[in-house]
């Protein structure tokens, strides 16, 4: 059955990439999962290949989307017992040429979504007594690189929230992290080589070797599923006194 069984577990960005590696891997631990997503399309799709799975197209930048996908789900599955905020993008500039209007939407994506959603699914988990929440943070969560502010913002934002969430919701028997990857092979990692080589004035290979692995101990892209396989553990009962907790899958980037 897995140690998830019962569990009703809701993923934002889950139609690929990391979010779509969660939704897999918490289904085989038993859980029913919700994939949320802009592409609606996309949503259907992977959750039409989960056991009990539930797709929803949902514009996380509107609080009353948010709302009403912790609605549904209540409805069509059962309170959330997990919620991963996984829903991001990226936009790579200078600050002086950087739009403001998509600094303020990225910010409304990967920071206010996730506190919209987190309080919409905390009182249920209060209820029970028992509730996981994890943000898709970033190693941009811990350090700062050039050219990407709002990201970088939102993600630092993101584990601020993070642990304030835990402290509050620790004694109802909730736990609240933050996984903090390095550059994973996901469609918005591939998005920004362009961007990068652009602004860097390097070539695809170079935005590799010296932007994305140059601080990396382990010279590789780190996979999905490894993500989502962490991401799982601190789903589990082994995870229970781990909260408020910033966790690196970084290959050694932040080792320095």
């Amino acid at each position: 059955m897995g140690e998830l069984a019962g569990r009703i577990a809701l993923v934002t960005g889950g139609a690929s990439g990391i979010g779509r590696a969660i939704a897999r891997e918490l289904t085989a631990q038993g859980a029913r999962v919700a994939v949320a997503d802009l592409n609606e399309a996309g949503a259907r799709s992977v959750a039409a290949e989960l056991a009990g799975g539930l797709g929803l197209g949902c514009n996380v930048a509107d609080p009353a989307a948010c709302d009403a996908a912790v609605a549904t789900v209540r409805r069509e599955l059962g309170p959330v017992d997990i919620l991963v905020n996984d829903a991001g993008l990226q936009h790579v500039s200078p600050i002086e040429t950087f739009p403001v209007e998509r600094w303020r939407y990225l910010i409304e994506v990967m920071l206010v979504a996730p506190f919209v959603l987190t309080r919409a699914v905390l009182p249920d988990m209060y209820a029970k007594g028992w509730g996981r929440i994890i943000n898709l943070g970033s190693i941009h969560s811990l350090v700062a690189s050039p050219n990407k502010s709002a990201y970088v913002a939102a993600k630092h934002g993101l584990l601020g929230l993070t642990r304030t969430a835990a402290l509050e919701a620790g004694p109802h028997g909730v736990t609240v992290n933050a996984i903090c990857p390095a550059y994973v092979r996901t469609p918005l990692i591939e998005r920004q080589f362009g961007d990068l080589a652009a602004t860097e004035g390097i070539s695809f290979g170079e935005v590799v070797e010296r932007v994305m692995l140059a601080p990396a101990a382990v010279k590789r892209l780190i996979e999905p599923e490894e993500v989502a396989r962490y991401a799982a553990f601190l789903c589990s009962d082994a995870a229970a006194s781990i909260t408020g907790s910033a966790q690196s899958i970084d290959n050694g980037w932040t080792a320095r």
